[in-house]
């Protein structure tokens, strides 16, 4: 078990369940969408944000982006949230008789070691760890430069850099490069930009 700072948001039970077995922390289910309408859950989920911060961790398709939209909105800005992404896998739980809309398997379909791997990268504070280097930060600027914002052909050059990190898709440019802040150098980010997308940019 890993014991982190942060709460973990998550969707559902099932999500619920799986992450208590891995992590040594409060964990957190929306309801799904249900969180809309459920004031106390809304003010549990401010206030952990604020005391201790959040790592919110949903599901890779529409809907789950929808969710972490919606939470981020009704916190604080000064407020510690932390997004942490599961990658884009085809697929169906075994639970479950029919697949997602979009078929993509949610939190609970996915190993152990992408759910652990997904919270750690995103910045989570592990109790006792030492702390991290610094890192040369990724700016917008460098986005742009990178052909990844503002081009004719950011959309479809970030989707394939975020195919090759396994991020989702839905991920927009500003989650994208949070994302990367919190993995990457920028020597190394560029690298990798230079190994996807080549003469494209």
């Amino acid at each position: 078990m890993i014991r982190i700072k942060e709460a973990i948001i998550v969707e559902g039970k099932y999500d619920r369940i799986k992450l208590s077995g891995l992590f040594d922390t409060a964990i957190i289910e929306t309801g799904g969408f249900r969180v809309f309408n459920d004031a106390e859950k809304k003010n549990v989920i401010r206030k952990l944000a604020e005391k201790r911060g959040i790592v919110i961790l949903t599901d890779s398709d529409g809907a789950g982006f929808v969710i972490r939209n919606f939470l981020k909105g009704i916190i604080d800005n000064n407020a510690d949230i932390k997004q942490a992404y599961i990658p884009d896998i085809a697929g169906k739980e075994k639970r479950k008789v029919q697949p997602s809309k979009q078929g993509l398997l949610g939190v609970e379909g996915m190993t152990d070691e992408i759910i652990i791997n997904a919270v750690l990268n995103c910045g989570a504070c592990v109790e006792g760890e030492i702390a991290r280097p610094e890192k040369k930060e990724i700016t917008k600027t460098d986005f742009f430069n990178y052909g990844l914002a503002g081009r004719d052909r950011s959309a479809s050059n970030r989707e394939l850099v975020l195919k090759e990190l396994n991020f989702p898709k839905y991920m927009s440019a500003n989650a994208m490069l949070a994302a990367v802040n919190l993995i990457y150098g920028k020597e190394d980010f560029e690298k990798l930009v230079g190994k996807v997308l080549g003469e494209r940019r």
